[in-house]
């Protein structure tokens, strides 16, 4: 799966990571009924799968349910208890950094990326600043997802109170959110390395195969070049020159730059405001 990455300087020395929307993904997409425990067992004991992968489906499952709930909170009506728990809900993940928003857009199934950034920029300081994120992710999240393993046991002590248990699944949204973003830290790591034997993996990905052995050179040699794409942007430097970037761009420029790119307002939004 291909990935189209928009990267640029946003004030100064910070720079904005996003990814930018596939416009083949159609908005709306059927529903899908609802995993019991009951499925999630038979799943995972009817096939001999690894404990990694075991893991990965119970990831998805608990990632399930807690969309389908922060959903229903969502379409609670005004003034309800519901509601007010998703107010509460909003203004805390309203604290998740956009960095670590960005690297958990970069799913394991991604094995290209195309890279847009501004033509007046250096494109090795552009994979340079990507390699830096994706390495400072993969330590900071990893360390943040045992974190909150650990307090897990904690927060659910307080499922004896006679309210809903938010601290229990803010800590559990932050064990999963954190797990997913050193997944896209790994991944995006290794996309945009220059090690042509790491390359092989993604072979493995896009044919469903494993890579061992004396194959590896087999895979190195069926690639046609690095997953990595840079393609530079007279549009989107156009767009930034319209402003000093040594200020904080302007929410005109930046919605611009989103409508051209197809990138979410909020979370570009949220890299001028946060740094």
């Amino acid at each position: 799966m291909k990935a189209r990455l928009v990267v640029f300087p946003i004030k100064g020395r910070n720079w904005c990571f996003s990814k930018s929307a596939c416009p083949s993904v159609p908005c709306s997409e059927p529903a899908i009924p609802s995993t019991t425990l009951k499925d999630l067992w038979r799943k995972i004991s009817a096939d001999r799968r690894s404990m990694p992968e075991n893991a990965e489906i119970v990831v998805d499952f608990v990632s399930d349910k807690m969309n389908r709930a922060w959903i229903n909170l969502e379409k609670a009506p005004d003034g309800t208890f519901k509601n007010k728990i998703y107010g509460l809900g909003s203004r805390l993940l309203a604290t998740v950094k956009p960095s670590e928003i960005f690297l958990k857009s970069i799913s394991k199934e991604t094995t290209n990326v195309e890279i847009n950034y501004p033509a007046s920029v250096n494109p090795r300081l552009v994979r340079r600043r990507l390699r830096h994120i994706a390495m400072r992710g993969s330590i900071i999240h990893k360390r943040y997802f045992y974190g909150s393993l650990t307090l897990l046991p904690i927060t659910a002590g307080f499922a004896v109170l006679p309210l809903p248990n938010v601290p229990f699944f803010w800590i559990l949204f932050r064990a999963y959110s954190n797990w997913k973003a050193f997944q896209g830290s790994e991944r995006l790591l290794l996309l945009v390395s220059d090690c042509s034997k790491a390359w092989t993996s993604l072979v493995a990905d896009e044919s469903g195969t494993t890579t061992a052995g004396d194959s590896y050179k087999q895979a190195a040699n069926s690639l046609p070049g690095p997953p990595w794409v840079l393609q530079p942007s007279e549009e989107l430097g156009k767009l930034l020159s319209r402003q000093d970037v040594k200020d904080n761009l302007s929410t005109s420029v930046v919605l611009d730059i989103c409508k051209e790119y197809a990138l979410d307002n909020k979370h570009v939004l949220k890299y001028r405001d946060s740094v």
